[in-house]
């Protein structure tokens, strides 16, 4: 008698099991929420191009064809904390959104990846730059995919000191992302023999850079690293040549900087900068053959940033692994992990992988801006100076203050 009561119950829960497998495999439903900043100063970066690039995605996966019913949602965090956290929690809770990408501004991508672990969602940020993503506020949910602080400093920072720029400023952005890349670079720089004079740390957005670049010119520090992004960066960089500062010998280091910034300061202005992408449209035939997609759908005919390749290249994995998974179980940990398990291959950051603290992993490269007369055509701006491979150029998962990782 006991053995069929037993016998009867493991197999009402096997029925269970089998019904909500099946209920699983069915459910061909996603949707995605491009969160980023839609008319502020990193919208060139982000903004409509990063909906483009997941409208791509969505369209090269193949999903659709298979049945799938995608959804992209977008949001404008104005690069506000707390209107991001916002948007995210409605979209959790009224739309029943899976996945939040792109999110720009370390302090609103930081506040939002809380809101996904919270709801149990998928977390790709391309948008952020602190490494503390995949470091101390590492998260089951979150995968960092383009780039980040470690990166940008190991990159930029390491080259220049080692070439004998060994004496810096910083201008850093008064926020979560400039105090990261301070830090990511200061640990750089140091580490070559290099050494860090002073820093100075103008307001987001400022129009002035005059009293800051003062300081730093006064500084006689050989570069100048500049640890902001965007609208900053384009200022700060204009108008540190009115004072003259790179013709009276101190270099500046674009710390963090897009092709979009190029464009916008132009070649007689940006020629001679250094700085580290882990994309760049002209690098190979699948770079040029996505960017010319992209270019022609664009509205501003722009080519595509760092950011919004990140965009694209982190959904395509994630629908490769919805597809792998046979449907969509709406539990972002599963759906994070089974990211993680598969490699990541795609044309715009080649083959690559995830680390288990949640960093995706792929070359990066330094790059010195052409001179006018060295650009052959339109967004022609870059020549290669370095490859750094995958394995060294983010943190070393040895070296990550993942709290995953002590599990």
């Amino acid at each position: 008698m006991l053995n069929r009561k037993v016998t009867s119950s493991l197999l009402a829960v096997a029925a269970v099991f089998a019904a909500n497998s099946g209920a699983y495999a069915q459910d061909k439903t996603a949707k995605i929420g491009v969160l980023n900043d839609q008319s502020g100063l990193y919208a060139d970066i982000t903004g409509q191009g990063s909906v483009l690039a997941a409208q791509m995605a969505v369209e090269d996966s193949g999903l659709t064809a298979k049945g799938w019913k995608i959804d992209v949602l977008v949001g404008d965090h104005q690069n506000k904390p707390d209107v991001g956290v916002n948007i995210a929690r409605q979209w959790y809770d009224r739309d029943k959104l899976d996945v939040v990408v792109d999110v720009p501004t370390s302090s609103v991508g930081l506040a939002v990846a809380n809101v996904v672990k919270e709801k149990n969602g998928v977390y790709l940020n391309s948008g952020s730059g602190t490494s503390d993503l995949s470091n101390a506020q590492c998260s089951p949910n979150t995968i960092h995919w383009a780039y980040d602080t470690y990166q940008l400093a190991n990159g930029t920072g390491t080259a220049l000191t080692k070439a004998g720029g060994n004496t810096w400023f910083f201008l850093t952005a008064d926020y979560a992302f400039g105090t990261a890349l301070e830090r990511d670079t200061t640990a750089a720089v140091t580490a070559v023999g290099g050494k860090v004079v002073g820093s100075v740390r103008p307001p987001l957005n400022t129009p002035d850079f005059s009293s800051f670049l003062l300081q730093a010119q006064t500084s006689k520090a050989k570069v100048i690293g500049l640890a902001n992004a965007g609208g900053d960066t384009i200022n700060s960089i204009k108008q540190a040549s009115e004072f003259g500062i790179v013709k009276g010998g101190q270099k500046l280091a674009g710390l963090l900087m897009f092709i979009s910034d190029i464009h916008a300061l132009g070649l007689p202005v940006a020629n001679g900068l250094n700085l580290t992408e882990t994309f760049y449209w002209d690098l190979n035939d699948g770079t040029r053959a996505f960017s010319k997609r992209f270019q022609e759908r664009a509205k501003n005919k722009a080519m595509p940033t760092t950011v919004q390749a990140g965009v694209y290249s982190s959904l395509i994995h994630y629908f490769k692994a919805l597809d792998a998974m046979g449907g969509n179980s709406h539990d972002g940990i599963k759906v994070v992990a089974k990211m993680k398990e598969m490699p990541t291959d795609d044309a715009l950051f080649g083959k690559g992988t995830i680390q288990p603290n949640g960093r995706k992993l792929h070359p990066a490269y330094l790059f010195e801006v052409k001179k006018p007369e060295e650009s052959k055509a339109p967004w022609d701006y870059y020549k290669l100076v370095a490859t750094i491979p995958a394995d060294q150029a983010f943190t070393p998962l040895e070296k990550s203050t993942c709290p995953l990782l002590k599990k």
